[in-house]
């Protein structure tokens, strides 16, 4: 694990930004959800990141000395904010990226919030439920491409 230094910071992503956004999702995925495996090749992930997420996504970097070491991408649909992905890179996990990418988020954002997480995540639902959030509804993967058991998360904001 790497020590985080004083050069972190959260930015926006940019295009430049998504090989090493790619590499955080395909790394952390495999690092932590080896029971979900991605049904798409490397390949598939770092053009879909490209292509899709950094185009559709408000996505957020945190940046440790120049590097992206984690990522946080948020649409918005019928008015409500979905995390879409919030991944980190497996040699800086338990150094409090996730929590300064969502405080950043929160603090940008007043609304309503949902995400899904895989239900054998506990790692991810304890940060999620931490910040409030509570699960609305269990499924059984049948309607995510893993197949794989997951849970929808909502936080309300106050205002």
């Amino acid at each position: 694990m790497h020590k985080i230094s004083a050069q972190l910071v959260c930015r926006t992503a940019t295009s430049a930004d998504a090989k090493n956004v790619a590499q955080i999702l395909i790394s952390s995925r495999k690092a932590f959800l080896p029971y979900a495996p991605s049904p798409h090749t490397d390949a598939e992930i770092r053009s879909w990141v490209e292509t899709c997420l950094l185009v559709d996504c408000d996505v957020t970097v945190a940046v440790v000395d120049n590097i992206s070491v984690g990522v946080l991408a948020v649409s918005v649909e019928d008015g409500i904010s979905w995390i879409e992905q919030l991944y980190i890179d497996p040699q800086y996990v338990n150094r409090g990226l996730g929590t300064l990418l969502l405080d950043e988020l929160f603090s940008r954002q007043q609304a309503t919030f949902r995400l899904y997480c895989f239900q054998r995540n506990s790692r991810a639902r304890a940060l999620y439920e931490r910040y409030g959030f509570k699960a609305i509804g269990y499924s059984d993967g049948a309607n995510n491409e893993e197949q794989c058991p997951d849970v929808l998360y909502q936080r309300i904001s106050s205002k």
